[in-house]
């Protein structure tokens, strides 16, 4: 074990926020990097109106919708920290870039509004988190509106997710009589008063002692009393505080702020970099790799084209799970069982990039892609040629359409356009077995993703398409002896296909459809992930 790698990784938080869509996270990603001091001016919404957008949301749809359709990982240091923030979707039809992006993190923060509660894409993406076994952090936001009671959301952690919750700081006021949160394991008030930039500079909280008695004269009788019966009813109900089941995933500690107006959200940075975890050892078809080790790996895990349109580039995002990263180092990719050379590597902010020369397990490196990279593919050095992680699955389509080029001469741009949103893994596209069909077909999650396909192809490609929805609800790999195509492409309710490796696919109208196919051909496995 390398003294100095594990004084680097121990150094290292990689974490990814989720929410449902509205719940600000987009606002406290730019917060944290505020106090990061990434950037010294935040956005926030009534800038966005006036045409400045969030820092992560760098695709110009998603300045026109005001939503993030992609994920984006942000670096900053804080504390002497290497902080790996990855900004999510939080949109359910770009539900399975989180997916993939949530196996490149160590930690997870739930952000979630206090006035809604815990909605149904919080609940998704909880249960992944509470799947891959890692910690959630939950910050209820929004503190500076009227909303729930504080003890009645954390019952509905509780009962609808079913995770206990450590209340690590307590709300005094809701909405305009929001005045600040008591810190619990200080003991000690921190108070917010008013911020003349709007939420766009960072704030000092003014903090007290619970004891001090200028608190009662700073808060009011009234605040004061309510503050000292929370403390105390918090002390026998609430749980305790203990790190170990935290960073199981088997306890939530719990913030109450505001981004919007950057209430606690310092104080919620200032505990999650304490109490995250370091970087841990992923398991491989080798065994489990110790991020200390001196065998370097990582696995991509995101691709994204045209991040630069002016450079028409190409960018692979690849998380470290072990060992040391250095420019220029020779690997193994396993998948094309051939060494490549690093020679070119960065970090960056949304679209400022800083070239690095090392970077250690936790971190997320970009690496430029001359199409050499899939996502899941294992690069290695000082170890096994064939080391593959597990970490990530092709999910099932829920939404199929037949694509049709406007101008038949655009027809190679279309395919190379395809190509390459499909590598992301934005979309899937599918050969249809029936040679005299050309149309391609394109599978995604979510219906919205069928927007972002067809303005991507139009600004980045220069091509114009008509999608025509097929009747099709999931599609399955089929794997075994005597597989028959044509003889599924002949019933109403399925048709048989080609994925982009040339693996057989069948599409299905619905789940009853499938499980009728089952019961005829027992000698087949129907997969709903991509072997």
């Amino acid at each position: 074990m390398s003294q100095p790698l594990s004084k680097e990784v121990a150094r290292r938080r990689a974490f990814a926020i989720i929410s449902h869509p509205d719940a600000g996270k987009t606002t406290l990603t730019e917060k944290l990097l505020l106090y990061g001091g990434a950037i010294h001016q935040a956005g926030s919404v009534k800038a966005r109106r006036a045409a400045r957008h969030a820092t992560s949301d760098w695709m110009e749809l998603e300045k026109k919708r005001g939503i993030s359709v992609t994920s984006s990982v942000l670096q900053f240091n804080y504390r002497d920290m290497e902080i790996n923030l990855l900004d999510t979707p939080g949109h359910k039809d770009f539900s399975e870039d989180t997916y993939r992006t949530l196996a490149a993190a160590d930690s997870a923060v739930m952000l979630i509004d206090c006035a809604k509660g815990v909605e149904p894409q919080t609940r998704k993406l909880f249960e992944v988190c509470r799947l891959r076994g890692i910690p959630i952090f939950t910050f209820i936001n929004k503190m500076d509106r009227h909303g729930q009671d504080p003890l009645d959301l954390l019952a509905e952690l509780e009962e609808v997710l079913g995770i206990r919750s450590c209340p690590i700081n307590w709300p005094v006021g809701m909405g305009k009589d929001f005045r600040g949160v008591y810190d619990r394991l200080t003991q000690t008030m921190a108070l917010f008063g008013a911020d003349d930039s709007h939420g766009e500079a960072a704030i000092e909280a003014h903090k007290l002692s619970v004891d001090d008695p200028e608190l009662a004269k700073m808060l009011g009788a009234r605040a004061h009393e309510e503050l000292m019966e929370g403390i105390e009813l918090l002390d026998v109900a609430g749980d305790e505080f203990d790190l170990e089941r935290i960073r199981a995933g088997e306890l939530t500690p719990v913030f109450f702020g505001s981004a919007l107006t950057n209430f606690g959200v310092q104080l919620f940075l200032d505990h999650f970099v304490d109490m995250a975890p370091n970087p841990a050892g992923r398991v491989s078809n080798h065994g489990e790799i110790e991020p200390d080790s001196e065998t370097f790996s990582g696995f991509v895990f995101k691709i994204q084209a045209n991040m630069n349109p002016a450079h028409r580039d190409r960018i692979a995002f690849m998380r470290i799970c072990s060992g040391k990263f250095e420019r220029g180092m020779s690997v193994h990719h396993s998948r094309l069982g051939r060494q490549i050379n690093l020679a070119d590597a960065h970090q960056f902010m949304a679209q400022e990039r800083k070239h690095i020369t090392e970077a250690y397990a936790g971190d997320i490196v970009r690496l430029y892609d001359t199409g050499l990279f899939r996502i899941g593919d294992c690069l290695v050095n000082n170890g096994p040629n064939d080391l593959t992680y597990k970490e990530l699955r092709t999910f099932s389509p829920e939404h199929f359409a037949k694509v049709q080029v406007k101008k038949v001469l655009r027809r190679k741009q279309l395919d190379k356009g395809l190509l390459h949103l499909s590598q992301e893994g934005a979309i899937q596209v599918f050969r249809p077995y029936f040679a005299g069909m050309v149309e391609p077909i394109i599978g995604a999650v979510g219906v919205l993703q069928f927007d972002v396909l067809k303005y991507r192809l139009a600004a980045e490609y220069k091509v114009d398409v008509e999608l025509h929805t097929m009747p099709f609800s999931c599609a399955r790999w089929i794997q075994g002896e005597d597989f028959d195509p044509a003889a599924f492409t002949r019933r109403e309710s399925t048709t048989c296909v080609y994925d982009q490796y040339d693996r057989p696919v069948l599409l299905l109208r619905n789940e009853w459809a499938l499980q009728w196919i089952k019961q005829d051909n027992e000698n087949l496995e129907f997969l709903a992930y991509a072997p």
